[in-house]
This record gives C-alpha cells, structure tokens and sequence, in this order.
C-alpha cells in the first residue's frame, strides 16, 4: 500500500491520519474504542495524535485489512506485539548494564 507521507510535527488531527491510512475518521474513533491502547490528547474536542499512535493505527489497519484479522484477533496480536516489545527491552537493558560491568573490568585490567 503506497500512502502519502505526514509532515514532521508533534499532533496531527484525526482527519490527516484517516487520509494518511485512507480510511474514513470514523473508522479511527471506532478503533480508538476498541483498542485502548490509543490515546489521543484531546484539544476541545478535537483528537490529536502522536507518531506513536499514527504507527499503532497502521499495525491495526494492516492486521484488519491486509491480514484480514478479526477485531478480537487483532487485540491478541497487539497484546503479543506489545509483550515481546517490553521483553525486547528488559533484554537490551539486561544486556547494557552487562556491557557495562564488561568495560569496567575491562578498564580494571
């Protein structure tokens, strides 16, 4: 799928990411619903959305659209995504602070 790109900012209205994803507002608030991870700041009433969450909503279009997952599937993909995402931190931390033990006995020697 070929999309236009975004501007380099800190928010974007709702309407800039429905044409970004090309899905109509509707469908993001409706995703919005139902998966909780998405939490725009709200300016009034207007919804305003980070980087982070523009690349939620393409991982939830891509695993509804193009790998036609159900809603429910799609929850249990994100809750997967998001578990080896906190494991892939907790390891590269664990690996850091041993990289860190490592110089220092490496500046002992």
């Amino acid at each position: 799928m070929s999309r236009k790109s975004l501007p380099d900012k800190l928010y974007y209205r709702i309407g800039e990411v429905a044409d970004y994803l090309g899905v109509e507002p509707s469908a993001l608030r409706f995703w919005e619903k139902e998966f909780k991870q998405i939490k725009p700041k709200r300016s009034g009433k207007e919804r305003l959305y980070t980087k982070e969450d523009i690349d939620l909503f393409e991982l939830i279009y891509y695993l509804l659209k193009e790998e036609k997952y159900t809603i429910e599937g799609a929850k249990q993909k994100l809750k997967l995504h998001r578990k080896l995402i906190r494991d892939n931190r907790e390891m590269i931390n664990t690996l850091e602070e041993f990289k860190k033990i490592l110089l220092d006995i490496k500046r002992r020697l």
